[in-house]
């Protein structure tokens, strides 16, 4: 606690001796002196005009649907054919396709579920007890970083 007060008394002397350096400039007015060094620094940064080119390159602004678009033109034509259209699709059932048949069955389609459920059967019974079944929980990602600073050590503030 008696951190807090040595601080608090440290800076109310050091804002006060600012504001005596403040008041007691040599020139004698503070306004004077910086209007006599304000405009020999504005002289002194500002561009010449031959420094600065007539035509200023500009990065194109594009908006969220035209990068959306430029994603699924995938030849560049400016033209969105069906076939581009459902490639993404085609991919996510390629994937699900694992027999490559063309077709997809109920065992293809739900194999990732059918491959939890035997992960969490840890006894192998075919059934999941309330234990085995809370390890199906799914993994939620969190909104906010999680902090990972180390645990803070137990001080005295007295």
């Amino acid at each position: 606690m008696w951190r807090y007060l040595v601080g608090g008394l440290a800076a109310l002397l050091l804002s006060g001796a600012g504001w005596l350096i403040f008041l007691n400039d040599k020139s004698g007015d503070a306004t004077a002196r910086a209007a006599t060094i304000l405009p020999a620094m504005t002289q002194a940064s500002a561009p010449q005009a031959d420094d600065v080119p007539a035509d200023l390159p500009a990065a194109p602004e594009r908006t969220r649907e035209q990068k959306r678009f430029d994603r699924y033109d995938k030849d560049r034509n400016a033209k969105i054919t069906r076939e581009e259209y459902l490639l993404s699709r085609r991919k996510a059932f390629a994937k699900l396709d694992l027999n490559r048949d063309g077709q997809l069955s109920f065992d293809e389609w739900s194999a990732k579920t059918a491959k939890r459920f035997a992960d969490a059967d840890a006894d192998r019974s075919g059934a999941l007890n309330a234990t085995e079944f809370a390890t199906t929980k799914p993994k939620r990602k969190s909104k906010r970083p999680v902090c990972a600073c180390p645990a803070a050590s137990p001080r005295d503030d007295d």
